[in-house]
């Protein structure tokens, strides 16, 4: 085979494949989008009804619709007989408070199980689901978290967990029945391109704007959104049906991540103060919170996610999916250009 016939035969498949992106002006959803321009492949994406969407470009077409709704995602699999359909479910909602509201599970386990029926029904060549660590329950300090073959929202605690883990379930079930599916699972997202949405950019954008002058101590392991985005798409080529995959990144320490920011934007380093100072002031935080309209910086739940292991190991998805990680030093600075930037606009 020469060169000019491999050319048009990787041309025929570009034209033969649709990607199908679920929360598409998301962090990741917009992200990943990001990662097909270019590609010259038929990309629609999923908007909720009062969503515009982040990128645009002559091969993406939007739809509206809520995954809540099943009827309102059928426009999505539209002439797709015949045709290669990959799908990249990152729509869900992300919470740190304690309990869990109702729209929460609604949405990340409902709606996935919405999502799972129609991969089906239409045949869908391959899902992938975007979890998340905190589906997959906590080792002891110092032990490494790899992947898991089952998940239970008995064994992880706080509201979004349980609705990750009851929602990856329900997409391995799905693989058992015969659905092509593969699952991610990425540690706490950080990078450019967020819109408002990201608990973690959050902070660092009260940060730079002189609002947060004390953290926490503790850390988590954080990944830039580029990287997760690129390991979904690597996870459709070349992840294994029913297989989960870690898509983690750098562990950093909240200080140490702020004075990476402050690097960039000229902001000191903060103060810490003790976690059990920081929990006592949880009740006033969240009554600022009311009466501000504002969501709150941290609440009991995240706390004890900064004092957690993160301890999670990429291995399998380096190894299989060809996954790769920059550095967190490039991720602040590009995520505090970014924010310079957008909030200019």
């Amino acid at each position: 085979m020469d060169a000019m016939e491999v050319t048009r035969n990787a041309a025929e498949k570009d034209q033969n494949r649709i990607y199908i992106i679920t929360g598409a002006a998301g962090h990741l959803g917009s992200s990943v989008i990001r990662c097909l321009l270019g590609s010259h492949r038929e990309v629609r994406g999923l908007l909720l009804p009062d969503e515009s969407p982040a990128v645009e470009d002559s091969c993406i077409t939007y739809y509206h619709g809520d995954v809540c709704d099943i009827g309102s995602l059928r426009k999505l699999f539209a002439d797709t007989e015949g045709r290669e359909v990959i799908l990249i479910h990152t729509a869900a909602l992300i919470s740190i408070a304690e309990k869990m509201p109702s729209r929460l599970y609604q949405v990340n386990v409902n709606g996935t199980k919405n999502v799972l029926r129609l991969c089906m029904e239409y045949n869908v060549k391959r899902m992938v689901h975007v979890s998340s660590v905190h589906a997959i329950p906590e080792l002891p300090q110092g032990k490494i978290i790899t992947e898991v073959d089952s998940f239970s929202a008995d064994a992880v605690n706080g509201g979004y967990a349980k609705t990750k883990a009851e929602a990856a379930q329900a997409v391995l079930d799905a693989a058992g029945k015969g659905l092509d599916a593969v699952i991610v699972f990425p540690s706490g997202i950080l990078g450019p391109y967020d819109t408002g949405r990201n608990h973690l950019i959050q902070m660092v954008r009260e940060f730079m704007d002189g609002r947060l002058t004390a953290c926490v101590r503790g850390g988590y392991d954080f990944v830039d959104v580029r990287d997760v985005a690129e390991g979904c798409l690597r996870a459709a080529e070349n992840g294994r049906k029913g297989e989960g995959y870690i898509l983690s990144g750098h562990y950093s320490e909240i200080r140490d991540l702020l004075s990476l920011a402050g690097k960039y934007c000229g902001k000191k380093t903060v103060r810490i103060i003790p976690i059990p100072l920081a929990k006592a002031a949880v009740p006033f935080i969240r009554m600022y919170a009311g009466i501000t309209h504002r969501r709150p910086l941290y609440t009991d739940y995240s706390l004890n996610t900064l004092r957690s292991n993160s301890r999670f190991s990429n291995k399998k998805a380096v190894g299989q999916l060809g996954y790769s990680v920059r550095s967190l030093e490039e991720t602040a600075e590009d995520m505090v250009d970014w924010i310079k930037n957008h909030d200019r606009q």
